[in-house]
């Protein structure tokens, strides 16, 4: 079953993923050709302890004996869909497409959540670096509006495939790949939790029942060529096997009586 969150820890989260999504508008303004992708980093880094939260991704690793990830956020450039490096030599080009991809566990020392630090909330963005290609700017404006497609597919008594059934529905016919070895997840009391929540019909997840307390991040990655992947010899950079462009957009979404809240909607989106 989904992982169920009470009432008080619902509202933590939806409180914590306003916080996230208010720090990620903060940084937006920083992505410019010229930009080293180290120093995005390092000011998210400092917004997130400001707020009294930790980086969600900073010392994660997959596995016991996997390297951990070292930074805080995934910062992922034209054919890189998850998971880059930000690194100072890693530059910011004109005509570039960069996401950033960044989660935070808040508040920490709380006393609130498991071990006391809090609930993870986690969001994503791919924006232009300067002027783009018309078929840049269609392949973000397409996989934001996938992202927008799978959060109003979410119903109380729906299941977990209606989203990905959704979002395949509108990304397909419009010729994109949709990756499929990377999907969304659960989230909250841990940065991955189940269920699982691909953006492709997954007749399986049917039995997921949406219900309040449901806390899930909906994150299309979408490609102008193939499904494919590959990983770098980090690790960590997944990028598209194909080296066609990608675009990632993410929100965590809170399930409450009333329906689906954007816990890390931007001051800069209502």
């Amino acid at each position: 079953m989904a992982y169920i969150k009470t009432g008080q820890e619902r509202d933590l989260i939806i409180e914590g993923g306003l916080k996230l999504g208010s720090i990620l508008d903060a940084i937006v303004p920083m992505v410019a050709a010229g930009v080293s992708t180290r120093d995005v980093d390092a000011t998210a880094e400092r917004l997130i302890l400001k707020e009294g939260g930790r980086p969600a991704f900073k010392g994660y690793r997959a596995g016991k004996h996997d390297p951990k990830f070292p930074s805080t956020i995934c910062a992922c450039i034209n054919d890189e869909i998850v998971h880059g490096f930000p690194l100072q030599q890693k530059v910011l080009q004109e005509g570039d497409i960069f996401t950033i991809d960044i989660g935070m566990q808040w508040p920490v020392n709380s006393g609130l959540g498991e071990k006391g630090n809090g609930f993870f909330t986690d969001t994503a963005i791919t924006l232009p670096v300067g002027a783009i290609s018309d078929k840049a700017a269609e392949l973000i404006a397409v996989t934001k509006q996938a992202l927008d497609v799978g959060i109003q597919a979410i119903t109380v008594g729906g299941t977990i495939a209606d989203i990905g059934a959704a979002i395949e529905h509108f990304v397909s016919p419009r010729g994109y790949g949709i990756v499929r070895d990377l999907v969304g997840h659960g989230v909250g009391h841990a940065v991955h939790e189940e269920p699982p929540v691909p953006n492709y019909h997954e007749p399986s997840l049917r039995s997921y029942v949406i219900e309040p307390g449901v806390v899930i991040a909906i994150e299309p990655m979408i490609t102008v060529g193939g499904f494919a992947v590959r990983v770098d010899d980090d690790q960590w950079t997944i990028r598209t096997a194909d080296g066609s462009l990608a675009a990632h957009f993410e929100h965590t979404i809170v399930v409450t009586d009333n329906g689906a809240v954007v816990a890390t909607r931007r001051p800069s989106e209502t």
